[in-house]
């Protein structure tokens, strides 16, 4: 990708990811992820409907009418994206690549994150560490982690979401709210690490997949390669047999997977590259907000 073409697609992201954060999800957003708690701001007199509880008799009696305490919001959040860059990410036979959609996802959490003035950090893995970006704020800052997901060549093609956790949770000292997106097909043995993080950190897992990894099309004889292994394989696409063990053995993860989420209380989506993940990610904080 030549400098034109990457300024390109960094401006196109920028200003679809903005316009989203900015018109659909800021608002969402600060309500789904709440901060610290809440701090004193000021004083000021007593309206009708204000909550006796917050009188503060002291400035009452000096000034011998009812005033309140006003309470702000400890807002500032550390956010990390846990982005899976390990060769499955490279695969896509409709549109986009599930990398092309997780950097869309990715970039438009970034600016919710800064537009409720809130830090954004991330960690790209694959079986290791691939490369960390401390968590800052601001839109130059945003837009260095979109050249980065842009363009970022990992050295591992294989998956080990264990890694990524354990290597956050040693990173982020403080509460975090971590965002892990993976399309969680390879590596399937991190509980452990999971419910480790889950208890001092929010972690919200977002599965990003292709449909044809749920459902093979029928196309006759197809020659598919592993991207994480390399291995290649001849599958038989025409058998309603291969099709529907295919199917089964998808269907046999996304339990397994289920099963995790619920094991470990963790907050998830799963998005198709063939989804509207504005409609996904607008459900997931809606219904985060409901349960706070």
């Amino acid at each position: 990708m030549d400098t034109q073409e990457l300024l390109a697609k960094v401006r196109k992201l920028d200003i679809k990811a903005r316009g989203l954060s900015k018109n659909i999800f800021a608002g969402q957003y600060h309500s789904a992820f709440k901060g610290r708690g809440m701090t004193f701001s000021e004083v000021r007199e007593y309206q009708y409907g204000d909550d006796i509880r917050d009188i503060d008799w002291n400035v009452t009696a000096r000034f011998m009418t009812p005033y309140v305490k006003v309470f702000e919001e400890e807002r500032e959040l550390t956010v990390m994206l846990l982005v899976d860059v390990s060769g499955s990410q490279n695969f896509g036979l409709h549109k986009a690549t599930l990398r092309d959609i997780t950097t869309e996802i990715a970039a438009t959490i970034a600016f919710s994150a800064i537009e409720n003035n809130d830090k954004i950090g991330v960690i790209f893995f694959s079986d290791k560490i691939e490369k960390v970006i401390p968590a800052r704020k601001g839109r130059k800052h945003i837009l260095h982690i979109i050249r980065e997901m842009l363009t970022f060549e990992p050295e591992n093609n294989t998956t080990d979401i264990s890694v990524a956790l354990e290597s956050m949770c040693r990173l982020i000292k403080g509460r975090s709210t971590t965002f892990l997106l993976s399309d969680f097909c390879g590596d399937a043995d991190f509980e452990k690490s999971l419910t480790i993080s889950s208890k001092k950190h929010d972690v919200i897992a977002i599965q990003v997949y292709d449909r044809y990894m749920a459902e093979l099309p029928n196309v006759g004889l197809l020659k598919v390669i592993d991207a994480e292994t390399g291995q290649t394989a001849y599958v038989d696409t025409a058998s309603r047999e291969v099709r529907s063990a295919h199917s089964a053995h998808w269907n046999s993860r996304k339990m397994l997977l289920e099963g995790l989420w619920r094991k470990t209380k963790t907050d998830n989506i799963s998005i198709s590259t063939t989804d509207d993940y504005v409609v996904k990610l607008s459900g997931l904080f809606r219904s985060r907000a409901k349960h706070l």
